[in-house]
């Protein structure tokens, strides 16, 4: 499946930051109200963090949203790698302004830059092999696609988006069809073109899988023996991708057995947001 683009995105994003403002603003920030409307101000935003940046655009709509007289120069672009208390960008424009979409744009950015410093740090484990690790469907409600887009910024790769745009057919849809076989044999039916991948826990199921034609094969919680076995039984007919219970100990020595893909849910699932911080000057 393609990666997602920032270009794809701008509907989403500016759904996405009007969502975030009416939650905190709601009727109208109280505490903003105690500084002069005519005042101007401006304010710097460092990271404590070592990081992968993403986020940008969001920052951006936030305060294009919320006032257009506030100005955001950036020091810093998606997917560049930062350091502890590195400046990423400033701004300027009436001081309500500044604080009221503080909030919103840090948690946009501190999320997505979480999540892509995270991605980063997978994929350099892996960086010497030819493996892609792929993102889930494990993300936080209504923020999907911007955690994928994360994800493609720290390095890694997307799987499908959701469940309209690749068929990933598991044990208890096999269990419901009546059999590997016959689940392919319906994908291909309902919808030809589109990627059927399926989940197999032997390497007789791999092999009911590739006569079948699958296109990807999820290998679940194979030993490493399996997985090189089910390399070899493969021999390029469909990717192979490994999946479940994998963590850092055992990534590298996954991606050594010439699979295709690892994914690993936990790049969107367990984030750790970057700490941010903003500093205000009159």
């Amino acid at each position: 499946m393609p990666n997602l683009r920032l270009a794809d995105l701008t509907a989403e994003i500016e759904a996405n930051v009007r969502r975030a403002l009416l939650e905190d603003i709601g009727s109208g920030d109280i505490t903003a109200q105690l500084i002069p409307a005519e005042r101007l101000a401006k304010a710097t935003i460092i990271t404590r963090d070592a990081a992968v940046i993403c986020g940008t655009a969001w920052v951006d709509a936030v305060f294009r949203q919320l006032d257009p007289r506030v100005a955001v120069h950036w020091q810093v672009r998606d997917g560049e790698r930062v350091k502890p208390n590195q400046v990423l960008f400033h701004l300027e424009g009436p001081a309500r302004s500044l604080l009221t979409g503080e909030r919103s744009a840090l948690n946009f950015l501190q999320l997505l830059s979480g999540v892509a410093t995270r991605a980063q740090y997978l994929a350099d484990y892996v960086a010497e092999t030819q493996v892609k690790l792929l993102d889930t469907r494990k993300t936080l409600p209504g923020l999907r696609l911007a955690q994928k887009y994360a994800v493609t910024c720290g390095g890694c790769h997307n799987h499908r988006i959701g469940l309209y745009d690749a068929f990933l057919i598991k044990e208890n849809h096999i269990a419901a069809c009546g059999g590997i076989p016959e689940a392919i044999k319906a994908a291909h039916k309902i919808a030809p073109g589109k990627p059927v991948e399926i989940e197999v826990e032997s390497l007789e199921e791999l092999k009911e899988a590739l006569a079948a034609g699958a296109d990807i094969i999820m290998l679940d919680e194979l030993s490493l023996d399996d997985m090189r076995e089910a390399v070899r039984l493969n021999a390029g007919q469909a990717k192979l991708e490994a999946s479940g219970g994998i963590n850092e100990s055992t990534l590298l020595p996954i991606a050594e057995t010439g699979v295709d893909y690892i994914s690993i849910g936990a790049m969107t699932k367990d984030v750790k947001a970057v700490d941010l911080s903003m500093r205000l000057s009159l």
